[in-house]
């Protein structure tokens, strides 16, 4: 099982959020090896990037690295390892077509974080 495969399949039962409940240590090692992903600017742009491209946001369409490159001062292998990055963190996938790799978003790692950090109301009666 890919490293994808793993943190999508956890992130269908998981995540209490951080404000509920304390995070076992085995998910806090692994949110904190997502979090690292996207603690890099160019990272993070990448991700945003790929997201708000229409093909991002389909499984298995993909943008196409030679889309991405273009807004970066920063070489194309440079481009290549930060989605390596970002890839191996779960946030997206991506399929080699020809001499060209597509990415998109995995909506279920993203779905993950977003349940992580959403902020619980308190019941009535508790500051």
């Amino acid at each position: 099982m890919s490293n994808q495969e793993a943190l999508v399949i956890s992130a269908a039962g998981c995540c209490s959020p951080l404000v509920a409940e304390p995070l076992p240590e085995g998910e806090a090692v692994e949110l904190a090896r997502v979090f690292k992903a996207l603690s890099d600017p160019v990272r993070l742009r990448l991700l945003t990037l790929i997201g708000a491209h229409p093909g991002g946001r389909e499984s298995g369409v993909g943008v196409c690295v030679c889309e991405l490159t273009g807004a970066f001062e920063v070489t194309a292998p440079t481009i290549s390892h930060h989605l390596k990055i970002l890839r191996e963190a779960g946030l997206i996938a991506s399929q080699r077509r020809g001499t060209w790799v597509y990415y998109w978003l995995l909506p279920a790692s993203l779905d993950r974080l977003a349940t992580l950090l959403a902020a619980q109301s308190a019941p009535a009666g508790v500051p």
